[in-house]
């Protein structure tokens, strides 16, 4: 049985499921916020204030956050595993996937944090 070192214990399915459920997340906030912008055509900053400070609003945007950074690492893991494997065959090219991947890891979290630090204003 072979088993993947940076697959995380993760199967196809899980990811194929987590991209899909991240996809619908991201596409309902953008329909949600186009639609929002085209109902409010005098838009000012106390009506956009207001629609973002409102709890549910920050939820769905945290969900939103969230849904987008999943999306992104499963998209770069497949492209890393894909690519990075396919030209480089041997032991350099788990070295390198690897470094990447944390690379990846280090800037998506990044951009989380500092999304909910934005978000929340902690």
């Amino acid at each position: 049985m072979v088993t993947n070192v940076t697959s995380l214990g993760r199967s196809g399915l899980s990811d194929w499921l987590i991209a899909r459920v991240s996809a619908y997340v991201m596409t309902a906030y953008l329909i949600f916020i186009v639609g929002y912008l085209m109902l409010t055509p005098e838009l000012n900053y106390t009506q956009w204030a207001a629609l973002n400070s409102s709890l549910p609003m920050r939820m769905f945007s945290l969900l939103t956050i969230l849904s987008i950074a999943a999306h992104a690492w499963i998209g770069m893991w497949c492209v890393l595993t894909d690519y990075i494997t396919v030209r480089l065959i041997g032991p350099k090219a788990t070295a390198l996937r690897i470094i990447f991947q944390l690379g990846m890891i280090a800037i998506t979290l990044l951009y989380v944090i500092w999304a909910i630090d934005i978000l929340w204003g902690i």
